[in-house]
């Protein structure tokens, strides 16, 4: 039942036309039943002289039109009559395929927005343990096997149930006995599409899964090709495909072994059945029992009575890889997404910032942060600094509310962090990754991305400060260059400071560079700070690095280890304090040192 309410949201608004789409197909269906009748008759009635068992109604119209000899001398009029009924069954048919076609096509639309919507909105934390290449293939070939299954199965039932009722009715009319012998393999058809469809649904979503980790396997060496060729690992990178690939080529070996077993099974059985009643037919009608035209509707018929069957094997196999496909889709919509506090405050935003006995725990149950207290005041500098997996980077998300706190209090302008809406809050929060993302856009759209309507001078004003206009300009095409995937032809430090750019076109009242300058040389971090500071004035800044350089200016330094505060002070203080500030502060120094050395 789940499943059903959630395909009719999807095909709601076009519910009526799919309805009746399928009314037409069984409209349809009588058509092309009722053409065979129209030889028979020829043959028997007309031709033959057999009497004419035609319902009331009809048998009047043959009788003001003049009757049997009429009908000898204008036979043209029964061949119009085919004509006509071929034509309908047509038009009937087109009429139906083309509103199947619009409404699963707005259906199938109304699948990807929502996959889409869901996928903006789902928590951090689903995208973090989620891989790329699955839910791409999930919002791609799953969903259109969705549309195959809207477009194609669900009519091809429709017409599989009218058709064989229909054909069952008429053949029982014309001989009970024949009828019964036309039947006599349809149980064994049945029965081997019930074992198959058991059989493939399972198989089906064995090759799902495989195709899923292929396509992840794509995904992620495609992403990280600048690691790859830089560590030398194609080799071990098409090793690790190849596996990847022939477990998918097993899968689909497995399937079609499967497929090949119940087609050519079903065309064993279908080709008996058909023999069978020829042979029956002919014999019964050379003895007299039955009539010529009886023998062509029970040929014909014992196609639309047979093959169908047949074909619901196919039609039941697409359905469990449809069922699979939905069942994908659904695991998507059913991860939790950030809820929707609509009745979230939205406060005028300065960046005083209070941290009182914050813990936090991932869903994983791993606790990057323990009892953090601390305050900054609006336009204060504070720096961060820790060994890696300390909980600096999650600290960050707490302020951004990708994650949510457990116990404590995080304040912003004496107000809760929990009750200010999340998109009110990240429009106030500007924050540059150490990692950051570049779309595959010119330099001017990934810098204008933060304000859509800046101005040139404003856009060129941001990439002084990030220390990389000069660098654009120098580029052929200026700020029409175009960035590659993922800023793949610029430099990690150029990927950097376009992001820096991007962040303080946007004037926001708190800003966050976590570990951001790490790819810069110290000179140009030094511009970068300099002029963020003349800049900013009244912005309250978190940095995060692993350079004492970088963070030397602060108002003051939060030194973090196993998720707790260790040390909290201005660089003065800290590195005549005793501890892990100092050591590293010792360390930097002494390289430094080294380093001036030996360029002596």
């Amino acid at each position: 039942m789940k499943k059903f309410r959630i395909l009719m949201r999807f095909i709601r608004k076009d519910l009526l036309r799919y309805i009746t789409a399928i009314i037409f197909s069984g409209i349809a269906v009588v058509f092309s039943i009722i053409s065979p009748m129209v030889i028979s008759f020829t043959v028997d009635s007309v031709i033959g002289n057999e009497p004419m068992d035609l319902p009331g109604w009809l048998m009047k119209l043959v009788s003001d039109f003049g009757g049997r000899d009429a009908l000898r001398e204008n036979i043209w009029v029964l061949g119009l009559m085919f004509v006509l009924l071929t034509f309908f069954t047509g038009i009937f048919q087109y009429t139906k395929n083309r509103w199947f076609a619009i409404s699963t096509e707005n259906a199938t639309k109304n699948i990807r927005d929502t996959l889409y919507d869901h996928l903006q909105h789902m928590e951090y934390h689903e995208h973090v343990k989620s891989q790329t290449g699955d839910l791409t293939q999930r919002c791609t070939a799953d969903v259109e096997t969705m549309r195959k299954f809207m477009a194609n199965q669900v009519t091809q039932v429709g017409e599989i149930l009218f058709t064989v009722t229909i054909t069952l009715i008429v053949m029982t009319r014309l001989n009970g006995e024949l009828t019964l012998y036309s039947l006599c393999v349809v149980p064994f058809i049945f029965l081997a599409s019930i074992i198959f469809f058991t059989k493939v649904k399972n198989t089906f979503l064995e090759v799902e899964e495989a195709d899923s980790e292929l396509h992840a396997t794509l995904q992620e060496n495609l992403t990280g090709v600048r690691v790859v060729r830089a560590f030398g690992r194609q080799s071990y990178e098409i090793d690790k495909f190849k596996v990847k690939n022939e477990n998918h080529r097993e899968k689909i070996r497995k399937l079609n072994e499967l497929l090949a077993w119940y087609w050519s099974m079903s065309d064993l059985l279908c080709m008996t059945q058909a023999m069978l009643v020829l042979f029956i037919s002919v014999s019964w009608a050379a003895s007299g029992r039955i009539t010529l035209g009886t023998v062509i509707l029970f040929i014909t018929y014992i196609r639309n009575l047979i093959w169908p069957i047949r074909q619901l094997g196919r039609v039941i196999s697409d359905m469990g890889q449809a069922f699979v496909a939905f069942d994908r889709i659904i695991e998507i919509l059913d991860k939790s997404a950030e809820p929707k506090f609509t009745q979230g405050l939205t406060p005028e935003i300065k960046g005083n910032i209070e941290f009182k006995n914050v813990s936090f725990q991932y869903p994983d149950g791993t606790n990057p942060l323990k009892d953090i207290s601390f305050e900054v005041k609006q336009g204060q500098t504070v720096g961060i600094l820790g060994p890696t997996g300390c909980g600096k980077s999650s600290l960050m998300h707490l302020l951004l509310r990708l994650f949510d706190y457990q116990k404590g209090s995080i304040k912003i302008d004496g107000y809760e962090l929990k009750d200010i809406d999340k998109k009110w809050l990240r429009s106030h929060i500007g924050i540059v990754l150490q990692e950051p993302f570049l779309f595959s856009k010119t330099v001017l759209d990934n810098i204008r991305l933060a304000r859509p309507d800046a101005s040139m001078s404003e856009i060129e004003g941001a990439a002084k400060i990030a220390a990389i206009h000069d660098t654009i300009v120098s580029f052929e095409k200026g700020y029409e260059t175009l960035v590659g995937e993922r800023g793949v032809t610029l430099s990690g430090g150029q990927v950097q400071r376009v992001a820096i750019a991007r962040t303080v076109l946007k004037n926001h009242p708190v800003l966050i560079f976590d570990d951001s300058l790490s790819a810069v040389d110290m000179e140009t971090d030094i511009m970068i700070r300099q002029a963020l500071k003349e800049r900013s004035k009244g912005v309250t800044t978190f940095i995060i690095s692993h350079r004492i350089n970088t963070l030397a200016q602060a108002d003051f330094i939060v030194v973090l280890d196993k998720g707790r505060i260790i040390q909290m002070g201005t660089h003065e203080e800290l590195i005549r304090e005793e501890g892990l500030y100092s050591r590293i502060w010792a360390i930097q120094s002494s390289l430094e040192e080294e380093q001036e050395g030996a360029n002596c």
